[in-house]
């Protein structure tokens, strides 16, 4: 297989410029590919399949298909990013998972950025994010997202974007750390030709990450993950990150509040955890506060993380920086608490709830992608150029009805990168979803989860909407 045939289309594609040149970062990628026998790039992708359906790298499709268990799709051309492409994304994710914590803090205490007009008050006590029980909480350590997965967008300027910050519970990272693995193994001697910076100490940065949390006079805090349980879409995920990281995986009828600590139920008897990586959302943590019908959480838990005894990663109420209304206010933010204009520039948006926004959303709406504030994975998007009449109308409705709850954004032309499509290549958009630790410090996983959008033509990465995954390759210097 060769590349003599693939097109850009018009489109910013990340291996090939506007003249069908190679650009830098990939000329030594499609140099080896090329020389390969006809029919062993094909080949590799099989056995890259088969590894990962060997390895049960899977994900669970809700709503259309309820319950139904996929392997996850990859495509073994590697995503490739150039050193200084990177340093860029790293510097602005930086600057910008500072400034969300600086800003969740100050929600849940002084309010000064409400106060002082750079969001309107009504704009927070109206997010289904917003957690007033999380009112005076103060964190171990003054961090609210320990844990984020932050997507972005390349335009047809190629320029990088920020189309969404994901600071509840972010998923994503096992795919990306398993997706290296198997591309080592099918591609091997393009690993050894191209310094490609390494990711595999993930989870070793997480756990530190987590044990950070925990009270200095613990010298060797106990770290569980709590899952909400197999039929979890990320449960895959959630058994892992807890592999990996050699800590135990617990649901919640396994954890119980006793004496004003928390105690996980052994074999040995009750053992005192310190950190809880919890990937269950906010209104299932503890019945006692949240929701009373959870079944998923532990009675009297948020007492206990109140009290100080008890350390949850992400910090409940961080959800409120995940609101896609809120979004729109992130460069205000950013320039609010640390006196910067943003490195990385959101997408625009239109907030809805608005009157002259929506207007302009109503007027325009076969133009633009329709978001609900509150949802995730691709759920209730509306892309207003690909979108029937009736799908137009229902969502002028909805708008109409609840115009808090939805905000609007151009489309996007997506950048692109090759994929194998039977026996040649085609491109196909992607996003870049890296992922942020904040413990002693801010760090950035070099590279993050690639999503593209398998099917010609589709926007949607989303795995649970028809996407796919790639390795994503930072060159070293």
């Amino acid at each position: 297989m060769n590349f003599s045939n693939y097109q850009v289309e018009g489109f910013f594609d990340e291996y090939f410029d506007e003249n069908n040149n190679p650009r830098n970062g990939s000329s030594i990628v499609i140099k080896r590919i090329e020389s390969l026998s006809d029919g062993e790039l094909v080949k590799r992708q099989k056995a890259a399949e088969a590894a990962l359906f060997n390895m049960g790298v899977t994900f669970t499709v809700y709503k259309k298909e309820a319950g139904t268990e996929r392997i996850f799709p990859f495509d073994i051309i590697p995503r490739i990013l150039e050193q200084h492409e990177w340093e860029h994304i790293e510097n602005g994710l930086k600057q910008r998972i500072g400034a969300l914590n600086k800003f969740i803090d100050d929600i849940y205490h002084g309010q000064k950025i409400i106060k002082d007009k750079i969001i309107p008050k009504e704009i927070i006590l109206s997010s289904r994010s917003f957690r007033e029980q999380c009112l005076n909480i103060n964190p171990p350590k003054g961090i609210w997202c320990h844990i984020t997965g932050t997507d972005i967008v390349r335009d047809k300027d190629g320029e990088f974007y920020v189309l969404e910050d994901n600071l509840r519970c972010p998923s994503g990272v096992s795919y990306a750390l398993e997706n290296r693995m198997v591309l080592k193994r099918v591609l091997p001697k393009i690993f050894s030709d191209i310094k490609i910076r390494p990711v595999d100490d993930y989870h070793y940065r997480l756990l530190d990450t987590l044990q950070h949390l925990a009270p200095d006079n613990i010298s060797n805090p106990n770290v569980v993950v709590l899952t909400p349980g197999i039929y979890n879409s990320a449960y895959y995920e959630h058994s892992f990150l807890a592999q990996q990281m050699g800590v135990e995986l617990v649901q919640g009828s396994d954890l119980v509040v006793t004496d004003g600590y928390v105690f996980m139920q052994t074999t040995k008897g009750l053992e005192k955890v310190d950190v809880i990586y919890r990937r269950i959302d906010d209104d299932f943590l503890d019945p006692k506060v949240f929701n009373p019908d959870s079944l998923l959480g532990v009675s009297g838990l948020f007492d206990v993380y109140r009290n100080g005894r008890v350390a949850l990663a992400n910090a409940p109420g961080t959800g409120i920086a995940d609101d896609k209304t809120i979004y729109a206010y992130v460069p205000k933010i950013i320039k609010y608490y640390l006196g910067e204009e943003p490195i990385l520039s959101n997408v625009p948006t239109y907030v809805c709830w608005d009157e002259k926004e929506k207007q302009h959303v109503i007027d325009n709406i076969e133009k633009l992608v329709i978001k609900p504030a509150g949802e995730s994975g691709g759920y209730g998007i509306v892309v207003g150029p690909h979108a029937s009449k009736k799908e137009i109308k229902q969502i002028k409705k909805l708008i109409a009805s609840d115009p808090r709850n939805y905000i609007a954004q151009p489309t996007l032309s997506l950048s692109r990168v090759p994929v194998i499509v039977k026996d040649h290549f085609e491109g196909r958009h992607v996003d870049l979803r890296p992922f942020i630790l904040y413990g002693s410090e801010i760090y950035v996983m070099p590279g993050g989860l690639t999503r593209v959008a398998l099917k010609k033509g589709s926007l949607i990465v989303n795995s649970s909407q028809g996407g796919g995954s790639k390795d994503t390759w930072i060159l070293g210097k």
